[in-house]
């Protein structure tokens, strides 16, 4: 446990003690956030040319702290490659962001290539190195289902679709931020209880990079993660959850991050087939706030969902091991 809150602190104070200096090398080379024109107008006035990759901050946090407390597990380093891939992608895309002065990056089939290539990379050496088998574990049951080669395939889904739902939701200061060190915090416990202590230091090391960027991310913020920090964490939580066997149950336990994107293919659905919106905009905290929310209001009530789920989450892994 020791080791676990060093490590969280660690990861904390580097974010913190680095933050300063490396906002003002990004605002002197000019490395601002560029707004996506479909998004609530105020943004324009409120988000346009704040400094980004911010997730490269986070990403030292991270690392720094674990390689140096952990042991090094085949497992805890496969979390590891997938911040680090993730991240490079995100990387690449907020730079050609930058380049042409635009809302938009890298292609999305190329973004998706390379998390399919992360996955299965992944996937194979999980499998051979790593200790886990194809299958999928049912919460609050015995039940084990053998999916076969399925299994990466459904690797690729959750590294996918949470390092993007990630992205979808860092739209607010410090809201994707805050919600990525809750879901941390249940996957150190999960991994302290299932005696994964490289896994448990890697996600305290998740949690206090992240908490350590909320202090210059938070409203109004000084300088935002990009796809840079979004794709890392959201491959981080996808992997950690691939690597203690629970991908049903980060359904739960990140459900901030699958609410945040359902809305988004609800909105599309509904509009492509009946030409009307269920939301005001998504991803869906730009619902609220054309609902005239507040943004801090938003962002502590979906800090406080986040963690209801959470919570919810880890109990049921809890009720399902007899830990």
């Amino acid at each position: 446990m020791f080791q676990l809150l060093a490590a969280g602190l660690a990861s904390m104070l580097i974010t913190l003690f680095l933050g300063p200096k490396f906002i003002h090398y990004v605002k002197k080379n000019e490395f601002g956030q560029q707004v996506r024109e479909e998004g609530p107008s105020e943004h324009l006035k409120t988000k346009s040319g704040i400094p980004t990759l911010g997730g490269l901050l986070i990403i030292i946090g991270i690392l720094v702290p674990f390689l140096i407390l952990s042991e090094w597990s085949v497992r805890s380093l496969l979390v590891v490659l997938t911040i680090i891939g993730c991240g490079a992608i995100g990387f690449a895309d907020d730079v050609a962001k930058i380049k042409m002065k635009r809302s938009l990056g890298l292609r999305a089939r190329g973004k998706l290539g390379l998390q399919l290539g992360i996955a299965v990379i992944v996937g194979l050496i999980a499998v051979r190195y790593g200790g886990l088998s194809e299958t999928l574990h049912i919460p609050m049951s015995d039940l084990v289902l053998n999916v076969g080669i399925a299994y990466y395939f459904i690797i690729f889904l959750w590294l996918a679709g949470f390092s993007n739902a990630v992205n979808l939701t860092d739209g607010l200061d410090g809201l994707a931020a805050g919600s990525v060190a809750i879901t941390a915090l249940a996957y150190m416990t999960i991994a302290f209880l299932t005696h994964q202590a490289d896994l448990g230091i890697l996600a305290a090391c998740i949690g206090g990079a992240c908490v350590g960027f909320l202090w210059f991310n938070s409203f109004p913020a000084e300088i935002f993660m990009g796809d840079t920090g979004s794709l890392a964490l959201g491959g981080a939580i996808a992997a950690m959850a691939v690597l203690t066997q629970t991908e049903i149950l980060l359904l739960i336990i990140g459900a901030i991050f699958v609410a945040e994107a359902v809305s988004v293919v609800i909105q599309v659905i509904s509009f492509k087939t009946t030409g009307k919106r269920v939301f005001l905009m998504t991803p869906i905290h730009h619902h609220f706030e054309l609902m005239a929310w507040s943004e801090t209001k938003i962002i502590m009530r979906f800090w406080i969902v986040a963690a209801i789920f959470a919570s919810t989450g880890f109990t049921l892994f809890y009720l399902s091991t007899g830990k």
